[in-house]
């Protein structure tokens, strides 16, 4: 089955979720980033938060961008997102290896650590909107949910998780974004606050083989839910030589003409999906005319 988001709401329309599942696009970046168990769960997990965020944008062009800088040996994860939910990301330092959390589990908490959640939508006019707020736990999902209460006054409850089989592929990824209406009544929220605080934990939900309808439910179980729409999710990065092109002319003529005194092809890698782009000398010099 491949991965989709689900976006639902209750009868009365006071409370939104979304919900999705995430393991083929997760699997995919653990596998072209080689990134060990404990920065897969971290990257996974800000990936479907990702994917979750960027299908609630309003404008087919618009772009988010999740940004951690940490103090722990991760040091950074970004995640890219557009409005079809599209997704692409990567982590600082992918070979992290910890040991694991006091409660048996990848300890993400420690691999992030202290540091500074950015959130940045690009609306296409001059200046993106940035939203910061200091990391929470370094766990990701407790951080987002005080981003949301803090710079964007949404209360929200944020769950994500990643699963890793023994061979260290993704076993199961997903999460849940559920936020609340300002007009939710006091009854609305005292009923979600019991369900929620009573739920296992995401990574146990997944892997119940529970679908994102079935997720939705079961945080709203005593409302009458409407499922309002399903979008596909996938890993996709929108990279190719000529973007890389663009990269290389805008540098300037002078970092251009160095390159070509070297008089060796020069290599260019995309973060987000590890592409390899190569540029004859000749190239080069096709680029520097288009610089002039």
């Amino acid at each position: 089955m491949s991965d989709y988001i689900v976006r639902a709401t209750d009868k009365d329309h006071q409370i939104r979720i979304f919900a999705a599942t995430t393991k083929e696009l997760v699997e995919h970046a653990r596998q072209i980033h080689n990134t060990s168990p404990v920065a897969t769960a971290a990257l996974g997990r800000l990936l479907t938060a990702g994917a979750m965020m960027g299908s609630m944008q309003k404008g087919d062009k618009d772009i988010l961008t999740l940004q951690i800088k940490c103090s722990g040996p991760i040091k950074g994860i970004t995640v890219t997102a557009d409005a079809k939910a599209n997704v692409k990301g990567y982590v600082e330092h992918p070979e992290v290896m910890l040991p694991p959390s006091p409660a048996g589990k990848l300890d993400v908490g420690r691999a992030v650590d202290m540091g500074v959640l950015s959130v940045i939508r690009d609306m296409g006019m001059k200046e993106p909107y940035v939203g910061q707020t200091h990391l929470v736990s370094g766990e990701i999902a407790e951080d987002l949910t005080y981003y949301f209460a803090t710079s964007e006054q949404v209360n929200s409850s944020v769950a994500l998780g990643v699963l890793m089989e023994k061979d260290n592929t993704v076993r199961q990824a997903g999460g849940f974004i559920l936020q609340l209406m300002p007009f939710a009544s006091e009854e609305v929220i005292s009923k979600l606050e019991k369900t929620i605080g009573a739920l296992p934990s995401m990574t146990t939900l997944l892997d119940m083989g529970l679908t994102p309808e079935d997720i939705v439910r079961k945080v709203l179980d005593g409302f009458e839910v409407e499922i309002m729409e399903r979008i596909p999710t996938a890993f996709y990065c929108n990279c190719s030589k000529s973007r890389v092109e663009k990269a290389i002319i805008s540098i300037g003529k002078k970092e251009i003409e160095e390159m070509i005194r070297d008089g060796k092809p020069i290599e260019v890698n995309c973060h987000f999906c590890n592409s390899h782009y190569i540029f004859s000398v000749e190239e080069l010099k096709t680029i520097l005319k288009k610089a002039l």
